[in-house]
């Protein structure tokens, strides 16, 4: 089967560069080809090389776009967004980068999926994909979302990560991440949105505008993460702040509980002066944050057999004492 799919798409490169009569027998061959059930690893490479082609002999195509839509549809449409074991070798040209404002452009919202989908597989992503940036920020405002290209926009912001995203401006980024809404089931590697979400959330206007939603998926991400894993992610003091100033108690809460899950006082994250003021701050404006942290710890030192670090009860407990103290 590889051999024939190799042999025809040699006579196709042939029909691109060829004679308008061959030409003209191009997009009946992939109309056909769109019709395959099985589809060997190397149609991916071979269509992803048909579009750099394409897009080289554009002015001697007839409706060169629909054939580069359809080449894209052939290696990538019948994929699923969440196999992580997907690693074609595809050979990315000059030409590739340059589909960007076709594909996207076409509003058609499998095509755009396709295209991504091609970006964000392989051994290492294509730099290509960071060039997306300026198009994914404002794409759910320009086509509606099928659940595939929801993926694959959810896929590529991971892989891109909040600094790819800086240049296009940290309000356009969290509208697209409340947009999208991701969920833990979305995630290929849930490793890449916990360092994102630290990331972003650090940040001053992301901090207020980014919902509550995804205050509580870190905390839900941290559950099963060690202390001993390394995220690469500093701790920023400023966070508490940003929080306090906004008066947004329910995201502080949950911020809480990740700190003493990532840098607790015992790993020199935070110190129990810093962190005791944040908390003492938190109880007195909800007497309830204790209990939903102690529940949240729990179930992170039972994920993985860990020990909920001394300083959790010693710091809370004096903490709620005054915070009950100073209660008129």
């Amino acid at each position: 089967m590889e051999q024939i799919l190799h042999r025809l798409s040699e006579a196709i490169r042939s029909a691109i560069i060829g004679t308008e009569a061959r030409r003209k027998s191009i997009p009946h061959v992939l109309h056909d080809l769109t019709r395959l059930e099985t589809r060997p690893m190397c149609l991916k490479e071979l269509a992803y090389g048909w579009c750099s082609a394409i897009y080289e002999n554009r002015r001697s195509l007839a409706d060169w776009k629909g054939l580069l839509l359809t080449s894209l549809e052939i290696g990538f449409r019948h994929l699923d967004p969440q196999d992580r074991h997907i690693i074609p070798t595809l050979t990315h040209t000059e030409h590739h980068p340059k589909m960007i404002d076709i594909v996207l452009g076409s509003q058609e919202s499998e095509s755009i999926a396709d295209l991504l989908h091609a970006w964000s597989i392989g051994r290492f992503p294509y730099i290509s994909l960071g060039t997306c940036t300026e198009h994914l920020v404002c794409l759910h405002n320009l086509v509606p979302f099928s659940s595939r290209l929801r993926r694959l926009v959810i896929r590529s912001v991971s892989l891109v990560g909040y600094r790819g995203f800086e240049r296009v401006g940290v309000e356009r980024f969290v509208g697209l991440l409340n947009h999208l809404h991701v969920t833990v089931e979305d995630m290929v590697y849930r490793s890449e949105w916990l360092r994102l979400l630290l990331v972003t959330l650090q940040t001053s206007e992301a901090a207020q505008r980014l919902s509550h939603w995804y205050w509580e998926l870190l905390a839900e991400l941290t559950i099963p993460w060690s202390l001993q894993q390394r995220l690469g992610v500093a701790y920023n003091p400023q966070t508490v702040t940003f929080l306090a100033e906004a008066q947004e108690w329910n995201k502080l809460e949950c911020w809480m509980g990740i700190v003493w899950a990532l840098w607790p006082p015992e790993a020199g994250g935070i110190t129990e002066e810093d962190l005791g003021r944040s908390i003492l701050l938190l109880f007195r404006q909800r007497p309830g944050a204790f209990e939903k942290l102690q529940q949240w710890m729990e179930r992170w030192s039972q994920s993985g057999d860990k020990s909920i670090p001394e300083s959790f009860q010693r710091i809370c407990g004096q903490a709620q004492e005054i915070a009950q103290r100073d209660t008129p």
